[in-house]
């Protein structure tokens, strides 16, 4: 049996990418079928691959960031290694960056000088702040992007904010760059033009930071720190089960509301309680109404908390740690974890990519050690043997 092809067997992918964001990219390009060249620093390479030795000896970013990818080193600050990555770029179809600001534009590598010498390469730029504006050369890493969108001011406490526990910027700028390059590739197929694709990671995160941005623009205040609750509909938030075991669930709407008053609570009258009566008036007595709910939750352990909760048709979940998530139920029965090989010889798990197409399968090929495929890309390019040894033995390669 024959196996399907990939969506994007046949495009090549040139990524001149560091940390999470590019990466992010591309490696969902790559779970597509792209053939994606990595460009590293000779030596230690992306410096993603040093964060942490988790993963049998291997970061736990650059694991989940890089399978299915080619690793070509290349010293970009020697022209003999900046024609290598011309050369490449020729025959490309995508071209992602997410260099220090200026650093593309100083190496002829700007999203306009390539539109001018290859008109049907799509550059895909990530960058902080933006190519334009006050704070284009401006560093910058997720956290600073969290704290400059206000995300920061909305997470955690009323005692002390919190930073999201994973890299949401970075994740936001990846899921855009990516889109944006599906969007320019099937553009191209269908006029012929090739359009730059840029985004920043404040711009990315700025977006996702619509809701709160309404909500405070129009309503006077900013939606308050609440924990688990939620700053617009009550009672949504986590509870303490007899057990000692957190149980959280959420209301929605009306219907649900005089359901868990009458099925769960006991005390159906509560549904048209004033206090009680509106999602705006629930909110406002979230205090008086979370004791109500508390001190049912408290009554009995987190397990038949959550049977009562279901069997109502109220939305509900034990609040879980990174341990339990690795164990859950329905990552193992829809057999959502998948074997990847990692440099030296060792595997480890990793979730299939989220979005199923039917009849195509995942691709989860091994992650590159750096410069594995070196040899392999400058033969494709014309390089002799002694020519490689000639670049390997200057720090070329």
């Amino acid at each position: 049996m024959s196996v399907p092809q990939l969506p994007l067997s046949g495009i090549t992918v040139v990524s001149l990418e560091q940390a999470v964001a590019a990466p992010y990219a591309t490696r969902q390009l790559a779970d597509l079928g792209a053939r994606v060249i990595k460009v590293e620093r000779p030596g230690d390479g992306d410096f993603a691959r040093r964060y942490d030795t988790t993963v049998h000896g291997h970061s736990s970013y650059f694991v989940w960031l890089n399978r299915s990818k080619e690793s070509l080193t290349l010293d970009l600050k020697d022209p003999r290694g900046l024609e290598i990555l011309h050369r490449l770029l020729d025959g490309a179809d995508v071209f992602v960056q997410n260099l220090a600001p200026g650093a593309a534009d100083r190496l002829g590598l700007g999203a306009d000088a390539l539109a001018e010498r290859l008109p049907r390469l799509i550059p895909c730029t990530i960058s902080g702040y933006g190519t334009d504006g006050p704070w284009a050369d401006r560093k910058s890493y997720d956290l600073l992007v969290q704290c400059q969108t206000g995300l920061v001011s909305l997470t955690g406490t009323a005692e002390e904010t919190a930073r999201v526990g994973i890299s949401v910027a970075d994740i936001a700028a990846g899921m855009y760059a990516y889109s944006g390059i599906l969007t320019a590739l099937y553009t191209r197929a269908t006029t012929g033009r090739a359009h730059p694709v840029e985004v920043s990671l404040f711009e990315a995160l700025a977006e996702w930071m619509s809701q709160p941005a309404n909500y405070t623009r129009y309503g006077g205040s900013q939606p308050p720190r609440l924990g688990t609750q939620h700053a617009t509909i009550a009672p949504y938030g986590a509870f303490t089960a007899a057990d000692g075991k957190d149980v959280l669930f959420s209301v929605q709407n009306e219907r649900e509301w005089t359901v868990l008053c009458s099925a769960f609570l006991r005390q159906p009258a509560l549904a048209d309680d004033p206090r009680f009566a509106t999602g705006s008036a629930r909110v406002a007595h979230r205090g008086e109404l979370n004791a109500l709910v508390a001190e049912r939750i408290a009554r009995s352990d987190a397990a038949q908390v959550l049977e009562d909760l279901e069997g109502i048709g109220i939305a509900c979940a034990g609040v879980n740690d990174v341990a339990a998530f690795l164990d859950h139920p329905v990552l193992a029965a829809r057999g959502r974890w998948h074997e990847v090989a990692l440099p030296g010889g060792a595997t480890a798990q990793a979730l299939l990519p989220p979005a199923d197409l039917a009849g195509v399968p995942a691709r989860m090929d091994p992650v590159p050690g750096v410069g594995e495929h070196t040899e392999a890309i400058l033969t494709e390019l014309g390089r002799t043997g002694e020519d490689i040894a000639a670049l390997r033995a200057d720090g070329v390669v």
